[in-house]
């Protein structure tokens, strides 16, 4: 997987005279790409998603100055534009342990500022592993990316005998820095324009990398930047979601000195950056460019932030769709318990008795005869539509928790496996990896193989379909959105009622919006390329997949803003019509807060001396600040009941029962 390292291995002199010279070419590069990165931001060139998001990531931002003083000759121009973080949680500690990283916690470190810690077991597997690795090629085991190359170079030997010689330990080490150094120039922009992005990657290689073999000095860098908020300069593109080899290697360079870092709000050379923070290079040894970059945390961080801000979507459409139901005086039957007992599926009873607990004690259960039978479809079946979304939202959180809780390494080490363990260990093809133990690993045994981890699946999958149900979803909301404007279905037009409230012309917008998500829905069709000698055949695609999933769900934001400006107004109007009615308390709190941010407006005189901004941004911006949660949280959504098909031969398929993180949600207020 690693050609490319060895390709600049053989440039790296020109890597370091290049930046020595103050990191000029790729700061120019840097401005030159700046254009570009602000128009790729919202298709999710590593920025947040959305206007909210946006304007958190500026509220968090920094002048620079007074850090680019400190800091001295090393700073550069180019912080403008970029995306920081506002360190709400430095407070906090989240200790990794590889097995139980969860969504909050990677948002709590990228996206608020919250430290790292490896527990003492964490610590010691990474020590253990990296004992077995020197030991491996002290008997002369065959090792990938280590004593042999990568890649197509998998069979060519890079030393021979104990890697602590004199000889080996030099040629090692040389061989390291290189390839480290060289790292700040792989991948291709627009730079990362998210300071959150970033970090999200570190987090989760910081995890994973707890099954790796990583030296001491590699593993306590990357807590180290997290720590002291050192965050390396790394280009969006150039991976093809098999392992993010040129993101980590952008990392990579800064833990060596080499190319650029922003720092306390400025961007500046790398070495200037650990300077500032206390910080020395590190001299990385062993298979550490290996340990850091055969990954795919770049995707993983950003999938950790999908599910996350999808999760803040979703709940923000349910709480809406709570208020669609109340101002359009409707027919609450589909949500009842005799049409879900002749459904009964978990997520979709779930949602219904969700958005029913939302509504209790609403005026629609209260006897109008001015009430419809039925609701238009895009009304009825909102819930099923929005259920079924939850539904993949769940199967997409489980994988990405997965993803960034196991191993995607190559090679897989373990310490301690024996050949009795399983039958195939004791063949002769796996006994060749077989490591006895001795002084290196502290007698301990164990193997060393080569594998496919890096196959970023059922993640990969589980991005798109959530994405195709996310677009189900949305077409509902939009045409709900529709339907408001239709008195066949509402009984009166707002006008009757309120013939002074601006509602503003965006008639096109909602439209126009479930367009771009449309176009997000379709799957990228699969691709391999055989590239690097042909042994590098299949991509995965993550990066384009996270992406676009991340721009669906900023665009499903915009959408709920406009349908937010509906709903909202409709309970003005169902207020006005009979003072004494009421809505439910979860919509109703969320009607209140909403009008405390964008007041119904009746008079005109009232409306001109307003300014001139977008009613519709305005909203966006009260969805991406105030979490639906505030108003209310519910049960927590139902775990994975997969069966086993009937009739199938061998072991059952496995069962799903994916603990969910919602009963243990941890706050993420400042």
């Amino acid at each position: 997987m690693s050609r490319r390292y060895a390709v600049l291995i053989g440039i790296a002199a020109l890597s370091i005279a290049v930046l020595c010279a103050g990191g000029r070419a790729v700061a120019a590069r840097a401005e030159a790409a700046a254009g570009a990165g602000a128009a790729a931001a919202k298709a999710g060139a590593g920025t947040t998603a959305g206007a909210g998001a946006a304007a958190k990531a500026g509220a968090g931002t920094t002048a620079g100055a007074g850090a680019a003083a400190e800091a001295g000759a090393g700073t550069t121009a180019g912080a403008v534009g970029y995306g920081f973080i506002t360190p709400t949680m430095s407070d906090r500690t989240v200790t990794l342990t590889g097995h139980d990283l969860s969504i909050e916690q990677i948002v709590m470190v990228a996206r608020h500022g919250a430290k790292v810690e490896l527990s003492a077991a964490a610590r010691q597997r990474e020590a253990d592993n990296y004992g077995l690795l020197l030991e491996a090629a002290a008997e002369g085991i065959p090792v990938y990316w280590f004593n042999r190359g990568a890649g197509d170079q998998r069979e060519t030997v890079m030393f021979e005998g104990d890697p602590l010689s004199p000889k080996n330990r030099a040629l090692i080490e040389k061989r390291q820095g290189g390839t480290f150094r060289a790292g700040a120039l792989g991948g291709t922009g627009p730079e990362i324009s998210a300071e959150e992005v970033v970090r999200a990657m570190m987090v989760v290689r910081a995890n994973e990398m707890v099954y790796n073999a990583p030296s001491p000095q590699l593993a306590q860098m990357l807590l180290d930047l997290l720590n002291r908020g050192v965050t390396p300069v790394v280009q969006s593109r150039g991976t093809l979601g098999e392992g993010d080899l040129a993101q980590l290697g952008n990392v990579g360079a800064t833990m060596v000195g080499s190319g650029e870092a922003y720092f306390r709000g400025a961007r500046m050379t790398a070495a200037a950056a650990l300077k500032g923070a206390g910080l020395s290079p590190i001299q990385p040894f062993a298979a550490d460019d290996n340990a850091l970059t055969s990954s795919n945390a770049y995707a993983t961080g950003q999938a950790a932030l999908l599910v996350h801000d999808a999760r803040e979507a979703l709940e923000w459409a349910d709480v809406i769709y709570a208020i669609d139901l109340n101002g359009m005086n409707s027919s609450v039957t589909p949500l009842s318990r005799i049409v879900q007992q002749d459904r009964p599926e978990p997520w979709l009873n779930w949602h219904a008795a969700r958005v029913l607990d939302m509504i209790k004690g609403s005026y629609l259960f209260e006897p109008d005869p001015k009430r419809i039978i039925q609701d238009p479809e895009s009304l009825r079946a909102s819930s099923i539509r929005q259920g079924a979304t939850w539904e993949e939202w769940g199967a997409l959180r489980d994988a990405v928790v997965f993803q960034a809780n196991s191993s995607d390494h190559n090679p897989a080490v373990n310490v301690g496996a024996s050949p009795e363990d399983s039958w195939e260990l004791s063949t002769p093809q796996l006994m060749r990896f077989y490591v006895k133990g001795g002084a290196h690993s502290h007698g301990q045994h164990g193997y060393i193989v080569s594998n496919a981890n890096w196959d970023p699946y059922p993640m990969a999958n589980r991005i798109e379909s959530f994405v195709v149900a996310l677009a189900n979803m949305d077409i509902a909301v939009m045409l709900r959105i529709e339907r408001f404007r239709n008195p066949f279905f509402t009984g009166v037009s707002a006008a009757e009622v309120l013939p002074e409230a601006d509602r503003g012309f965006y008639g096109y917008a909602p439209v126009d919006l479930q367009q771009e998500i449309q176009s997000l829905m379709v799957p990228i069709a699969p691709f391999g390329s055989a590239i690097v000698g042909t042994v590098e055949d299949l991509q995965a695609q993550t990066r384009i997949k996270v992406q676009r999933a991340r721009q669906a769900v900023a665009t499903t934001f915009d959408l709920l803003a406009f349908d937010l400006l509906e709903g909202a107004l409709w309970l003005d109007v169902r207020r006005a019509q009979d003072s004494t009615r009421s809505f439910g308390a979860a919509p109703t709190a969320a009607w209140n807060a909403f009008r405390r941010r964008v007041p119904l407006r009746q008079r005109a005189a009232e409306r001109a001396a307003q300014p001139v901004v977008s009613i519709s941004g305005t909203a966006v911006e009260f969805l991406r600040s105030t979490p639906a949660s505030t108003f209310y949280q519910g049960e927590a959504t139902p775990q994975g009941a997969a069966t086993n098909p009937a009739g199938a031969r061998g072991e059952a398929t496995p069962h799903g029962a994916a603990a969910d993180p919602a009963g243990a949600r941890e706050s993420l207020a400042p």
